[in-house]
């Protein structure tokens, strides 16, 4: 059997957009693969074939982020996605806030609770919530998509940032942290410290208030309950994970291991940034199968793996003026990829100097550590690392994919790798 990224490469370019309408024979013809098909419809193809298959051609990983439809076209499709998405952020303010901002009593926690959003919610990348949105789309046949269905989708993309600005806010004080996105973490701007904690949870319950108002009469209500309940307690016992595993002001390389790793990589950070809203999008479309969603959560998975990977990376190796944040795993003490790298190649002597630095708040032993990691050429071992994950992740698109696109799980490969942010 021809691999996928072969296939994809064949007929990236010679792909067009067509309707559901368009027999299948004219669109693909004896290309036309089952795992682009499921219940005898075509998915998303309409959508996102065209310029997704394009990112798989030759020079795949070089593909810009404007791809024009039409020299007239401002705007490529994403980049309209977006632009809805964020405008629908209006909406969901006004919907949390604004029939209680003049309440007697309440008032004055309403305008904080703006404020809190207004400050933690948006400035992000909104890819996870923008992979609600366009998944969703890639599900369900245009005929089926109207102004409703879109709106609910953006609203529970909007849930799924909620629940990321929920997760950060509280990360950044555990961490003691200094910028995110660009600015001060909230708890350090003057006024608020810890009083972010109740901020925290209030970001959290905005996300049951939003599914309550609009996807209470719709058959996936629960599902969806469930899902972000259950996105939220894995994510919670990651956190606990990273947490015991480097407890502030000790630090036992003994404990930086490779399986404790990927396991808090997987309930950390996989399951909310990557499950959640693919399956999401599948339960809105009606698709709630076990195998479906069995199947699904294998590729998503270890995709958080990668992105996790790229993101401890970052906390070191990244410009901070791109990534908007200064990293602080080493002062941490965190079990990051970079340090089971390390260890893992590290001489007796290096050994020392790791446990003599790691975990330590002054800038010239986190300096030692960067050096160490130089030395070891940990660099390069990111680099490969990244191809290698890229090359086994198209073979788990193949193998995985089955009834749902595999442009679902391409899209968000492509959107990651070899990200600077």
């Amino acid at each position: 059997m021809m691999p996928l990224s072969r296939w994809l490469r064949s007929v990236g370019v010679f792909l067009k957009a067509a309707p559901c309408s368009v027999p299948q024979e004219r669109w693909l013809g004896p290309l036309l693969r089952p795992s682009l098909v499921h219940q005898g419809s075509v998915l998303g193809a309409w959508h996102s074939a065209r310029c997704w298959c394009q990112a798989w051609t030759e020079e795949p990983r070089v593909l810009h982020s404007s791809l024009r439809m039409n020299g007239d076209q401002k705007l490529d499709v994403y980049d309209q996605k977006r632009q809805s998405f964020i405008q629908h952020f209006s909406e969901i303010i006004r919907v949390l806030t604004e029939d209680d901002m003049g309440h007697p009593e309440i008032g004055d926690a309403i305008a904080r609770l703006k404020e809190v959003l207004e400050y933690n919610v948006i400035g992000g990348k909104y890819q996870r919530g923008m992979t609600v949105l366009i998944t969703f789309q890639d599900l369900v046949e245009p005929r089926k998509l109207d102004a409703n269905s879109l709106q609910q989708a953006m609203t529970v993309g909007w849930c799924v940032e909620l629940l990321q600005a929920f997760l950060l806010v509280a990360d950044d004080i555990m961490d003691s942290s200094l910028t995110r996105r660009g600015q001060i973490c909230w708890y350090q701007k003057p006024g608020i410290g810890l009083d972010a904690i109740n901020d925290a949870i209030l970001l959290e319950a905005c996300i049951y208030r939003l599914l309550k108002v609009y996807c209470r009469e719709q058959p996936y209500y629960l599902n969806l309950i469930e899902l972000f309940l259950q996105s939220s307690y894995q994510t919670e016992i990651g956190q606990t994970l990273d947490l015991i595993t480097a407890p502030q002001g000790s630090v036992d390389l003994d404990r930086y291991t490779e399986k404790r790793y990927k396991s808090i990589v997987k309930y950390k950070t996989a399951f909310y940034s990557f499950y959640l809203p693919v399956a999401a999008a599948m339960y809105m479309a009606g698709i709630d199968g076990e195998k479906e969603h069995a199947n699904a959560k294998k590729i998503l998975l270890e995709i958080g793996e990668l992105f996790q990977i790229q993101d401890d990376y970052l906390d070191l190796f990244g410009d901070a003026s791109v990534t908007g944040k200064i990293g602080t795993d080493i002062q941490d003490g965190k079990c990051s990829w970079l340090v089971v790298q390390c260890l893992q190649r590290a001489s007796p002597e290096q050994r020392q100097i790791l446990q003599e630095n790691y975990g330590e708040k002054e800038a010239e032993k986190v300096a030692r550590v960067k050096m160490l990691y130089e030395e070891l050429n940990l660099q390069a071992v990111f680099t490969q690392y990244e191809e290698d994950s890229y090359n086994r992740l198209v073979g788990l698109i193949e193998q995985h994919s089955l009834s749902l696109p595999p442009a679902i799980f391409l899209r968000l490969v492509h959107q990651i790798y070899k990200r600077k942010k």
